[in-house]
């Protein structure tokens, strides 16, 4: 045992360590509070999830599934003994310190093969201050959760486990997903494509209302409106989609709703992937710049800008895909080409109108639109979700990282901040959709560019035609948003990303 620390040093040492790991107050610790309360001090076990069940089963000896602080007291004062004692057979030249060169040697003897790259990453991982050596408490802050018995080759064995790294130096399937943002992408796909495809159809309306250029309905239902007939202008204004209904269900059945769903299924994976990686990237870069360890504790400024980022980004990355199914859907008609074959033709006239440019056609509106809405969007669901934690952390008297957010507010929250995002930005949404499907069997107009789009569409249409489809849109907005957040943060809290 560390003969420099008295009993009484050790004993508020650990009493303190074990009230920072039980996050709830609640006098002890079982798995999911083992989990919160490593992540609360930051130990490397945090993301070492195969280790936790070891760590609980070894330190529980009552076998209750908890750990009390008599316990936690036992294990732990054992484990120092022999974490010391190790120490100081690989301290050479016993100055209470070890260097690269003393780790080498011991690693050596214990019959470890270890690289120079290795041996540096082991080495640095417990020296905490960076200054070249490892001191004892770095040694035992370091070690003392390892589950097993103490020896080189078992502290060696788990310092690769919290590292997700397998005796053979290879870093395991997790660590990668995690490390590449695929955790994020796999969260984010499932999210989006359950969410698009419970959606479909009123994306589908959407997109013909918009397409549409005529203004009858609307001038109709104005009139009504400027002659107090409140009742009759609702009747108007719901007109258009009751057609757009039955024109769709002439011209495919069920089918006809959901065109372009399967291409709207493909596009979500890599849009899912690269706007939350971007997302969270951009939040690790703010925090660096604010001076926080924590991406959760930026600035909402920051959190607005980082989701702006992830927007622009994957808008970017998936427009042509975008396009495309816009330009399908706007070629569907009855008695006309359907499923891949109208994928193949609508491809082939997009091609044929201008090469690879046509599928970029409205690109600067999106980019412009997509901003504001991703920021509004992923920054006011992270504002108004940071809000309730923090409200529900002074309540509990706990950390804010304890707080689990209900589902129903996830619900409540995403459907705000899309429906508010989705309604700032759509007449942005109205200009580079018609761009994207100019030319097409249900929108013959072509435009010269983006400001030719504005000028006709309000000299024609007024700023009503600004708004076309924008109720079937929030329809889709607030059902599928709220959908897609509620499985993105289940499935991130189900793989274990933060």
């Amino acid at each position: 045992m560390n003969e420099r620390e008295s009993q009484k040093a050790r004993d508020e040492r650990l009493l303190k360590l074990f009230n920072n790991l039980d996050t709830r107050s609640e006098g002890h610790l079982d798995l999911e509070g083992l989990r919160r309360g490593l992540k609360r001090i930051n130990h490397p076990l945090k993301d070492a999830e195969h280790l936790l069940h070891d760590i609980l089963e070894a330190v529980d000896t009552s076998k209750d599934g908890l750990i009390q602080y008599s316990e936690f007291k036992h294990f732990f004062e054992s484990a120092d003994r022999e974490l010391w004692r190790i120490f100081t057979s690989v301290d050479l030249d016993k100055n209470g310190k070890i260097d690269k060169a003393e780790l080498r040697i011991a690693l050596a003897r214990a019959g470890l093969a270890v690289d120079t790259k290795r041996l540096r990453e082991f080495f640095d991982s417990m020296d905490r201050n960076n200054d070249g050596v490892i001191c004892y408490e770095e040694w035992r802050d370091f070690l003392m959760f390892m589950p097993h018995e103490a020896s080189l080759k078992t502290i060696y064995s788990y310092y690769l486990s919290t590292v997700n790294v397998n005796p053979e130096g290879d870093v395991s399937l997790s660590d990668e997903i995690n490390h590449l943002g695929l955790g994020y992408f796999l969260a984010g796909g499932i999210a989006g494509a359950i969410s698009r495809t419970a959606t479909a159809p009123f994306d589908r309306i959407k997109v013909y209302l918009i397409a549409q250029t005529g203004n009858s309905a609307a001038k109709k239902a104005i009139k009504a409106v400027t002659q107090g007939e409140a009742v009759q202008a609702a009747k108007k204004a719901a007109g258009p989609i009751k057609d757009s209904i039955r024109t769709l269900w002439r011209a495919g059945g069920v089918r006809s709703f959901f065109a372009g769903n399967g291409l709207n299924v493909v596009k979500i994976l890599p849009e899912s992937a690269i706007k939350f990686g971007s997302f969270e990237a951009a939040k690790r870069a703010f925090s660096r710049l604010e001076g926080t360890s924590d991406a959760s504790d930026i600035s909402p400024i920051s959190r607005f800008l980082a989701g702006g980022i992830g927007g622009v980004v994957s808008q970017f990355s998936i427009y042509p895909i975008d396009t495309l199914k816009f330009r399908m859907q706007c070629e569907l008609v009855e008695n006309g080409s359907t499923g891949n074959k109208l994928i193949l033709e609508t491809f082939r006239k997009t091609w044929a109108n201008g090469g690879p440019q046509a599928f970029y056609k409205g690109l600067p509106l999106a980019l412009i639109g997509i901003f504001p809405y991703s920021a509004i969007d992923l920054g006011t669901f992270e504002y108004m979700k940071r809000s309730y934690t923090a409200r529900k952390a002074r309540k509990l008297k706990c950390d804010e990282k304890d707080v689990e957010v209900p589902n129903w507010m996830v619900l409540g929250t995403g459907a705000t901040s899309g429906s508010v995002g989705a309604t700032a930005v759509y007449p942005i949404n109205v200009l580079r959709t018609r761009l994207q499907a100019q030319g097409t069997a249900q929108h013959p107009q072509t435009y010269t560019g983006m400001w030719d789009v504005a000028i006709k569409t309000y000299s024609a249409e007024g700023f009503r035609g600004m708004f076309r489809g924008l109720t079937p849109n929030l329809l889709k907005v607030v059902p599928a948003v709220s959908i897609s957040y509620l499985v993105y943060e289940n499935s991130k809290k189900t793989m274990g990303l933060g």
